[in-house]
C-alpha cells in the first residue's frame, strides 16, 4: 500500500484543476501581455481568475498581485514593506515560528541595517498579544504573524495582533498559506494589510502564489523587469498556474466544511490510536486552535529520520517538519521555539492528511508507525537506559 499523508507539502492537483489549465497550454497560449487576439484572450482569463480568487477572499481584483510561490509572495511583503517604510524606522517584528520564507527574509533585512524582533510562542506555539504590544514601538514598520502554523497546525489571533500593529502605525502581514485551504479568508474580517497565499496547497498547480495588497499600502518592488501585474511585479504571466489556482479556491469552497469535517475524522482517529498504542510520546501543537489536517508528534529515544525512512519504506510518505527545510538535520525551530527538548525534537513527524486519504490508510499508518518506533528503539542505547539497562560508551 502506498499512502501519501504529506498535504502541508503539497497537495495532488485536482482533475478539474487540470482540465481548467490544460486550453492555456495548447490552444489559448497566447502572453497575457501581448496586444493581440491571442493576448487578449489571455488575458482576459487573467482577469477572470483574479477576480475569481479576490471575490472569494473578500478583496478587490486591483488589490490582488499574481506571484510565482507562497515564498515569493513572503518576501515580497516583508521585504517590501520594510525598504519602502525604511523613513518611518527600522524595526521589523515576525514570530519565531515562522516559515523559513519570512524567517530568512527577516534575516536579509537584519543584515541590512534592520532590527528584527521575533515574538515567542507558548507551549502550544501560540503567540499572545502581550508580546506583541510589549515588542512594538513608533519604529515599527511591519509585522508578521503567519495564520497557521505549517509543522504543528496552531492557529493564530491574527484579528488582534492585526489591531496592535495598527495602533502603533505598522503594518501587518500574514501568511495564509496553511490556513486557506481549511479556513474562510475575509482581508477585512482579517484586518491584514498584506496576505500570502499558495495554489498548491489546496489541489491546485505549484508554482503559483498571490500577495493581497491593501489598496493605499505603498511597497517596493520585489522582481523588476516588466509592467506586468500593473507594474508591479516583472515575469511573464504564468496563465494556466493563475487559471489553475483559481480554479482549485473555488473548488475548496465547495465543499469546505464537508471536508473539513472529514479530514479532522481521520486526524482524531489517528491521534486516539497513536495515543493509546505508542507510548513515551508528545504531540506538538494547540488541539483547540488548529487546522484539521496536521498532527505532529515527538517519538522519545529515536531520530525523525529513521522514522522517515522506515515508513517510506513501507510506502507511507510523511514529514519531519517543513518540506522547505527537509534537507536539514536541524531539529525544528518550531518546535525548540516551543519549548520541546532539542533531543524530544529530533524524533518529531508531522502528519497531515487530505481529501484523499482514507480510514484504512490511517489505520495502515498506525500500524507501520508502532512497528517502525518498537524497531527504533529497540536499537536506541537512550530506550535501554530508560528501561532500566546499562550503556557503557
Amino acid at each position: 500500500m502506498k499512502v501519501y499523508a504529506d498535504c502541508a507539502a503539497t497537495t495532488p492537483c485536482d482533475k478539474k484543476v487540470v482540465e481548467a489549465m490544460s486550453p492555456y497550454f495548447t490552444e489559448q497560449f497566447g502572453n497575457a501581455d501581448s496586444q493581440h487576439y491571442y493576448g487578449r484572450e489571455t488575458a482576459k482569463a487573467v482577469a477572470d481568475a483574479r477576480e475569481a480568487v479576490a471575490d472569494i477572499i473578500g478583496c478587490k481584483p486591483n488589490e490582488l498581485y499574481f506571484t510565482g510561490s507562497g515564498t515569493e509572495s513572503d518576501n515580497w511583503a516583508l521585504k517590501g514593506a520594510a525598504l519602502h517604510r525604511r523613513d518611518k524606522g527600522n524595526h521589523v517584528i515576525i514570530s519565531s515560528i515562522e516559515h523559513h520564507a519570512v524567517l530568512v527574509a527577516a534575516e536579509w533585512l537584519e543584515n541590512n541595517g534592520f532590527e528584527v524582533t521575533r515574538l515567542p510562542v507558548d507551549g502550544t506555539g501560540l503567540v499572545h498579544a502581550e508580546d506583541l504590544e510589549k515588542a512594538i514601538d513608533d519604529r515599527t514598520t511591519i509585522v508578521s504573524v503567519m495564520y497557521a502554523n505549517n509543522e504543528v497546525g496552531t492557529i493564530q489571533p491574527v484579528r488582534e495582533l492585526a489591531e496592535i500593529a495598527h495602533r502603533h502605525g505598522a503594518l501587518f502581514h500574514t501568511d495564509c498559506v496553511q490556513a486557506i485551504p481549511y479556513m474562510n479568508i475575509d482581508v477585512k474580517d482579517l484586518g491584514a494589510d498584506l496576505i500570502t497565499i499558495s495554489g498548491h496547497k489546496f489541489y491546485g498547480p505549484k508554482g503559483v502564489g498571490a500577495l493581497y495588497i491593501r489598496n493605499g499600502v505603498k511597497i517596493d518592488k520585489l522582481v523588476c523587469g516588466g509592467g506586468q501585474e500593473r507594474a508591479q511585479r516583472g515575469g511573464t504571466t504564468n496563465t494556466p498556474a493563475v487559471v489553475g489556482m483559481a480554479r482549485a479556491l473555488q473548488l475548496s469552497r465547495e465543499d469546505l466544511d464537508k471536508n473539513n469535517a472529514y479530514i479532522a475524522s481521520l486526524r482524531d482517529h489517528f491521534e486516539r490510536r497513536v495515543e493509546a498504542e505508542i507510548p513515551y510520546i508528545r504531540q506538538n501543537g494547540n488541539k483547540n486552535h488548529r487546522v484539521p489536517s496536521i498532527s505532529n508528534y515527538s517519538f522519545e529515544f529515536v531520530e525523525g529520520e529513521g522514522i522517515l525512512m522506515l515508513l517510506d519504506f513501507n510506502g507511507i510518505a510523511v514529514s519531519s517538519g517543513s518540506a522547505c527545510s527537509s534537507g536539514s538535520l536541524d531539529p525544528s525551530h518550531v518546535l525548540l521555539a516551543m519549548g520541546v527538548p532539542i533531543e524530544v525534537s529530533h524524533g518529531s513527524i508531522r502528519f497531515s492528511f487530505g481529501k484523499h486519504n482514507t480510514i484504512e490508510e490511517v489505520d495502515y499508518i498506525v500500524d507501520k508507525l508502532k512497528e517502525t518506533i518498537s524497531r527504533l528503539r529497540e536499537m536506541s542505547p537512550l530506550f535501554d537506559l530508560k528501561k532500566g539497562g546499562t550503556y557503557n560508551v
